[in-house]
């Protein structure tokens, strides 16, 4: 591929063999149930037209794909600082983004990407919704070289040699790896609500599929009901929460080892390299001005084997991105010690966050999540199980629910406060993950104030900080001492006249 990036060119011809298996990957992903079916039910001669009918679909896949790699090309454009991108097969559009714009460039390299000898590169904007651009199939140099010219605001006529762009690759040096044993206590000590909510959908998935393809192949589903609660006992409910927890485990496990196997961070320059995974290697460079919120948690076993886990976040698009491309913008690194996490903490911020002053919410913190959380839904709880005769025997879990939710609300308010110093904003808060979310003044780029009619006779109220990475609250404070650290920020702002990005 030509390194000079200032002529409009195309990626690797190996770009096709990418995109024509991830379209062909989708359409069977979309139609794996049709496709089973269809084997199940349809006569063993007729299996010949299902397997006619999935050699066309590849055809068709690699028939568009050549058509993308035609189409799809890139440059950059030096006098105005941009890079511009024209793809489309029928409607062809032009994407130009200014290269003082672009917070993340993700260098990656699938199975498929691996066996073939190429990389994928993605661009991230605070203004895209997902990835601005991304780019199939590069040779690793020329991604390399790439993410530096897009990381820089300035992009030298000169082209760097490839030998010595090649070198400086492999010459990083990484100042934080995440070890496999590590990882392993990650693994059983965090992520378990993701994990959960993953065997749920699983679950949820299979159980669907499960009713549909009875359907279809007219099998009385109440035998199949009558004989599975039969199966049921005490013992077996146990046993059967036993196997689930394992699998829970199981699956963290994977996920955490997944995605940050030889997870690693380096220093290339004025960027953060983050390079990790087990399969799929993923490595995001990150200009560290551009991280707007950084934030590290732990909980109690994290504490004892002394893991913290650390995110950095990004801008985004408010309220139009969807969940998984906000979490695009957010960079965990899990399994941190302190001297690890003081390195990265300065890396980033340039200093260790110093606390001049603390403050802490007033005790009508407790009142409407008590009162809305835990004394209506048990009052309803209460209600309906007097009523209703198989219920009532269950009353005694509306105690049990009712103890814990107190404890864990007092939990919340006594680890719920805010921290300034002249330099530095710090939220701490959490229940059983305590995590500790910093910024500096400069990132704010709004403040919400707001005092609930009933709280104005005791001076009570409510701050908002707002950044391009998310919002920071602050609930149940003094509202007078609000209103002066609300004015400080603003005189620090106006005053100091630094980049948010």
């Amino acid at each position: 591929m030509n390194k000079d990036f200032s002529k409009p060119q195309r990626q690797s011809a190996a770009g096709i063999i990418v995109m024509a298996t991830h379209t062909f990957l989708k359409i069977v992903k979309a139609s794996f149930f049709i496709f089973v079916l269809a084997f199940i039910k349809m006569p063993l001669h007729q299996i010949f037209y299902v397997l006619a009918g999935v050699a066309l679909l590849l055809v068709i896949s690699f028939f568009f794909a050549y058509l993308w790699y035609l189409k799809f090309t890139f440059f950059l454009d030096k006098e105005k600082q941009e890079f511009v991108v024209n793809k489309g097969i029928f409607n062809r559009d032009q994407v130009i983004i200014q290269l003082d714009k672009i917070q993340q460039v993700n260098i990656n390299q699938s199975i498929l990407q691996k066996i073939i000898g190429v990389y994928g590169l993605k661009i991230d904007t605070a203004g895209a919704h997902g990835e601005e651009v991304s780019i199939r199939a590069i040779d690793e140099t020329s991604a390399y070289n790439l993410k530096s010219h897009l990381l820089h605001k300035k992009v030298t006529i000169e082209n760097q040699p490839e030998a010595e762009t090649a070198a400086q690759i492999t010459e990083e040096t990484p100042f934080l790896k995440i070890s496999s044993w590590t990882l392993f206590k990650v693994g059983l000590t965090s992520n378990y609500g993701q994990s959960l909510a993953l065997l749920a959908a699983f679950f949820y998935t299979v159980i669907y599929e499960g009713r549909q393809l009875l359907d279809s192949l007219k099998i009385d589903k109440n035998t199949i009901e009558s004989t599975v609660t039969g199966m049921l006992t005490i013992v077996t409910a146990f046993i059967l929460i036993g196997v689930l927890l394992l699998v829970l485990l199981v699956i963290n496990m994977v996920r955490t080892f997944y995605k940050y196997f030889e997870l690693q961070i380096s220093q290339h320059k004025d960027t953060l390299l983050l390079s990790s995974g087990l399969i799929a290697k993923k490595n995001t460079l990150v200009n560290p001005a551009k991280v707007q919120i950084t934030k590290y948690s732990q909980n109690y076993f994290q504490k004892k084997l002394n893991l913290l886990n650390v995110s950095l976040k990004q801008a985004h698009f408010g309220e139009s991105k969807k969940g998984h491309e906000m979490q695009g913008n957010t960079m965990e690194i899990p399994g941190c010690n302190t001297p690890e996490r003081d390195e990265l903490l300065r890396m980033i911020l340039a200093k260790l966050p110093e606390s001049n002053k603390t403050f802490i919410p007033d005790w009508r913190f407790l009142n409407l999540p008590i009162f809305f959380k835990l004394v209506l839904p048990v009052a309803i709880f209460i209600i309906i199980a007097i009523n209703v005769p198989e219920i009532k025997p269950f009353i005694s879990a509306a105690a049990i629910y009712l103890i814990a939710g107190v404890v864990m609300i007092y939990i919340s308010y006594k680890k719920h406060c805010i921290s300034i110093s002249e330099e530095f904003v710090v939220k701490k808060s959490g229940i059983w993950d305590i995590s500790h979310e910093i910024i500096t003044p400069a990132k704010i780029q709004a403040i919400t104030t707001f005092q609930y009619p009933w709280h104005k006779g005791v001076d009570v109220g409510h701050l908002c900080l707002h950044t391009a990475a998310g919002q920071i609250r602050f609930k149940y404070g003094n509202y007078t001492e609000i209103k002066e650290m609300v004015n400080y920020w603003l005189y620090q702002v106006e005053h100091h006249n630094k980049n948010w990005m």
